[in-house]
């Protein structure tokens, strides 16, 4: 059976090793091969379970519910009852072709949980009865001893009981931007999962050394299982445009149905119609009023949005996605990889006289030194480059220049800072190794916190270099470069100065060794050096996110940063990101804190340090307490839940792990918090075109609905037959509101206030626009078709003549719709959105082929047009461009610029 999720009750980090033993009875040897296959069956497999998805045909009825699909089934089945096949069948194709097209734009079902169980290695060393096993990683239990060495993905939750240089990259699970050392000393049961030194945990990987570890919990029991669990109970949901279509798709069925009743009763009591042709009307007024291309619209709207967020390297999982990240107000962003390179690199250098600057960020060897923002040249500072050739000689590390002209590492990521500051120092790796080569040395151990390497000049001198943790580099050093007793004091003030900025420093030293001397003993490395210098490291912000975040903060938009490392180190970042840094919050803080006052805590600061994954699930429902729409950006596994329970979760494309990816509705393929930034101004462009085709296509139902309720009350014969009001709706008003899903974004986009989540879709400036345009489209069709019936024309031409005049004022009332408020005589047509016009010629092509095409003159019983006709619809519409853009001005007169 599987493992049931246990209370993370046992503090095995704070225990000894003999009492974690003691604890599983276990031992060092592990267990013998009986008790493993009981608790085998007594624990179960160390695996995790997925949950139940929906399949192709589940997803393919979801389609369908909907009110407005609902209404349209109805109409379909009441015209076929009447014995009206056409019209039924043209209905069920558009309610068809709807369902199609959200289905297949829908995507990739939730694979998160399938994403966390591949983070579990396959395949693991273990110790049963003192005898080396290699097995399945499932058939772990409580009790093994598991081997692990560089390269290898930990298999279970381990408390390590043998170390050796062990080193593990935890960034997937707790956001720590280097690899961590391993120790198997007891810490404090209340220190953070980030600060467990004595644990591995399933899912990280071995980066340094070897080590053997008791496993404490498998499958679900495991941290990553808890997160696993964590996602599997984080609900969807639904999104702000989903929230307003839902709300708009009620509030217009109860408007239909009350129309559409008030129709049947007056036309039965008052004029005395056939309840026959009354259904007929109500099924064509029903047909009218809907916009069946709505969803449609929607759908390829979200899509196009899609595909301009690709270009701009955001992968969109979820289509509703693309505009809910333009109703973002809060961005919560993780800081390794995404606001930072998840690069470490040389930010300051201190040397005897001298605190140099060091710009530049990566691994790539561009960039200067300043001293007071004074540049130098550092072949000309004996001090600066003292220092660079013990950085680099005293070190493991490789850069390789790539084919696309990125620089990767290969090793240590500090080692890797230290290299492309001498780098860009201006020395040759090559040349200096050949001149001065390395001849021995003695690796870094977390116990000695240093590495030191033996060289010689070819001339007989033999000199050592040293590098490592300030504290015990300047307890082995009694002099400056300057010849001068070592002023402790004076360093430490300067190590703890550059560690308040948030910054990782080394100290780095040389010793004069006697001639011909050949190897480098623990003897050598004794209170004899000469401290060369320190150098300060960081993972610095990008300079693209300086840019995004100023823009967000233009837009309206909160950025709060959330990171594993610890709060100094956060606040520092925070701080150059111009963020509130001055009192970061940590998952400590956290953990004390009840709902109400972790929502008063997060108005202070925006800087969140040392969270875990819970910590981020409470930061987001806070956030979201408080009227906030969230966003949430991540990488890690540890990030999976609250990218899941977020408004919108972006994951990391490069760095992220899958089940960040899973997890999310985006996925940045660059990493880059600025993508974030440009996914949010396409949201916003979206949702704009998104109001504008509602903007568009709503004035033509209310005026096909408008036309037949004024027929009905003049005692006049349906001036269109729901065939032709289908036509309308699916045909010309999808083509032409198609355009409008191409419009570029408004003038001062980014520089409007995210909108409220509770803002109706159809705001009252809207309402009044559509409204207004909807009496000018009924007027100008009802003039049409009254004066065709005055001359005497058939009603089937009278019909044609309708329809034609409908379609006239859907292409210049395009025109109108492009800008909300802005002047279609200013607007660049060609090159703002060619897609308009070209639109326009096909619609114009279409539409005599309605008109004059004897197959389509079959199915939709229209007629040909005479050029009386033609010069009534053509003087129509371009009477009715003029008045909207007449009102246009006037709404800018009063300064009204958005809708």
């Amino acid at each position: 059976m599987d493992q049931p999720l246990p209370p993370a009750a046992t503090p095995w980090h704070a225990l000894p090793v003999e009492d974690a033993l003691d604890r599983l009875r276990s031992a060092p040897t592990g267990l013998s091969p009986d008790e493993a296959a009981q608790r085998l069956t007594t624990h179960g497999p160390n695996r995790l379970t997925g949950a139940a998805r929906p399949g192709a045909w589940r997803r393919l009825l979801a389609q369908f519910h909907n009110l407005l699909i609902y209404v349209l089934l109805a109409a379909a089945g009441v015209t076929l009852a009447l014995g009206d096949v056409v019209d039924a069948a043209v209905i069920a194709g558009v309610v068809l072709i709807n369902a199609v097209i959200g289905f297949v734009q829908e995507g990739k079902a939730e694979r998160a949980l399938e994403a966390v169980h591949a983070l579990l290695a396959s395949r693991a060393t273990v110790l049963r009865a003192g005898e080396r096993h290699e097995v399945d990683a499932a058939e772990l239990v409580p009790g093994d001893v598991v081997l692990v060495e560089s390269g290898a993905r930990v298999p279970a939750d381990l408390r390590l009981l043998g170390v050796r240089n062990l080193c593990v990259d935890e960034s997937a699970l707790t956001g720590e931007s280097v690899p961590v050392d391993k120790t198997m000393a007891p810490v404090s049961d209340t220190a953070p999962l980030a600060e467990r030194a004595n644990m591995a945990y399933a899912g990280t990987t071995v980066t340094l050394g070897q080590g053997s570890g008791l496993v404490v919990a498998t499958g679900a029991a495991t941290e990553i299982g808890r997160i696993g669990h964590l996602v599997g109970q984080v609900p969807h949901l639904a999104t702000p445009l989903t929230r307003r279509l839902d709300q708009f798709a009620r509030q217009i069925t109860f408007f239909i149905g009350l129309v559409s009743v008030a129709t049947f009763l007056w036309g039965s009591r008052v004029g005395g119609l056939p309840a026959l042709d009354l259904f007929l009307v109500v099924v064509g007024l029903a047909v009218a009023a809907i916009p069946e291309g709505l969803p449609a619209i929607v759908t390829i709207t979200l899509a196009i949005g899609t595909a301009a967020m690709a270009r701009r390297r955001a992968i969109v999982r979820r289509l509703p996605a693309v505009e809910t990240l333009g109703s973002v107000g809060v961005i919560c962003t993780d800081k390794t990889g995404t606001l930072t390179r998840n690069e470490m690199t040389a930010v300051g250098v201190t040397v005897v006289g001298d605190e140099l600057t060091v710009t530049g960020a990566g691994y790539a060897p561009e960039g200067g030194f300043f001293v007071k923002g004074q540049t130098i040249d550092p072949q000309r500072h004996d001090g600066l480059l003292r220092l660079a050739q013990c950085a680099l000689l005293c070190n493991d590390a490789q850069l390789h220049h790539t084919a696309d002209g990125d620089w990767q590492l290969a090793g240590d990521p500090t080692e890797g800072a230290l290299l492309t500051l001498a780098l860009k120092a201006g020395l040759d790796p090559a040349e200096v190794a050949a001149r001065t080569p390395r001849i021995d040395s003695i690796p870094f151990e977390s116990q000695h916190r240093y590495m030191a390497t033996l060289h010689h000049d070819h001339a007989g001198h033999a000199f050592a270099l040293l590098k490592g943790a300030p504290e015990r580099v300047l307890d082995l050093c009694v002099r400056d470069t300057a010849g001068q007793p070592l002023d402790h004091a004076h360093w430490q003030a300067r190590v703890h100065a550059a560690a308040c900025e948030g910054q990782r420093v080394l100290a780095l030293a040389r010793r004069e060794l006697p001639a011909g001397t050949t190897a480098l003993t623990l003897d050598h490395i004794e209170p004899a050096f000469t401290l060369l210098g320190l150098v300060g490291l960081m993972d610095p912000p990008r300079p693209e996110a300086l840019q995004a975040v100023d823009e967000c903060h233009a837009a309206g938009i909160r950025v709060v940063m959330i990171t594993g490392d610890h709060a100094t180190t956060a606040a520092a970042i925070g701080q150059r990101l111009g963020l509130r840094d001055g009192q970061p919050l940590t998952g400590h803080e956290i953990d004390t804190l009840d709902g109400a006052a972790l929502q008063a805590r997060l108005v202070q600061t925006d800087v969140i340090a040392r969270a875990s994954p819970e910590h981020k699930l409470r930061l987001v429902a806070a956030l979201q307490a408080r009227g906030d729409f969230v966003a949430m950006t991540g990488d890690g596994v540890n990030d999976a839940p609250a990218l899941k329970a977020a408004d919108i979760g972006v994951a990391m494309g490069q760095r992220g792990t899958d089940a960040a990816r899973e997890a999310a509705d985006i996925v940045l393929t660059d990493d880059r918090f600025d993508t974030v930034a440009g996914a949010v101004r396409e949201g916003r462009t979206v949702f704009d075109n998104i109001k504008k085709s509602l903007l568009f296509i709503l004035p033509t139902n209310g005026g096909e609905a408008g036309l037949i309720l004024a027929a009905v009350f003049a005692g006049l014969a349906l001036p269109v037959t729901a065939a032709q009001i289908l036509w309308v709706n699916m045909v010309t008003s999808i083509t032409l509101a198609l355009a409008l899903a191409f419009e570029p974004p408004e003038r001062g986009l980014m520089q409007r206030p995210p909108r409220p989540h509770a803002e109706a879709l159809i705001t009252r400036v809207l309402l009044g626009r559509i409204a207004f345009v909807t009496l000018l489209m009924g007027a100008a069709t009802f003039t049409v078709f009254d004066w065709c019936l005055q001359r005497g024309l058939p009603l089937s031409t009278a019909r044609t003549a309708v329809v034609n005049m409908l379609v006239m004022a859907e292409l210049v009332y395009l025109f109108n719709a492009r800008s909300f408020t802005g002047s279609a005589f200013v607007r660049d047509l060609l090159h703002a959105n060619p897609v308009a016009l070209g639109v326009s010629a096909l619609l114009l092509g279409v539409q005599l082929l309605f008109t004059y095409a004897p197959p389509l003159q079959r199915l939709f019983a229209t007629t040909a047009l005479d050029g009386a006709t033609w010069g009534l619809i053509a003087a129509l519409a371009l009477a009715l461009f003029l008045v909207v853009e007449l009102e246009k001005a006037v709404l800018r007169r009063l300064g009204i610029r958005w809708m």
